[in-house]
């Protein structure tokens, strides 16, 4: 184990500061002792954090939603062409060859 494993290991909280691995039970213990520890939040204070990280988004503006909206419909057509004669020139071949 390397010791980037190791350290993600440990803010995990799967392995010990020595880098011994825990076991499940451990682990277990560990997480209902944070499930202890930490207060549940309210409603309110639910919402107003929701509200500060949407603020942070970085929303696409009008012309980027349409520019992206092109390129899926394009994509989209193009796919489902591709897709339909295939399925097409295959039924076509597997019929003549049953038709010999």
């Amino acid at each position: 184990m390397n010791r980037e494993t190791k350290r993600l290991m440990q803010r995990q909280g799967q392995a010990r500061p020595d880098g011994t691995a825990t076991g499940r039970r451990d682990a277990a213990q560990q997480a209902a002792q944070r499930r202890q520890r930490e207060p549940r939040t309210g409603v309110r204070q639910y919402f107003r954090e929701v509200r500060d990280e949407m603020r942070q988004v970085a929303w696409p503006t009008r012309p980027e939603v349409a520019n992206y909206t092109a390129i899926v419909g394009t994509v989209l057509i193009i796919m489902i062409s591709v897709i339909f004669g295939l399925n097409y020139s295959f039924s076509k071949a597997i019929t003549w060859l049953y038709q010999r």
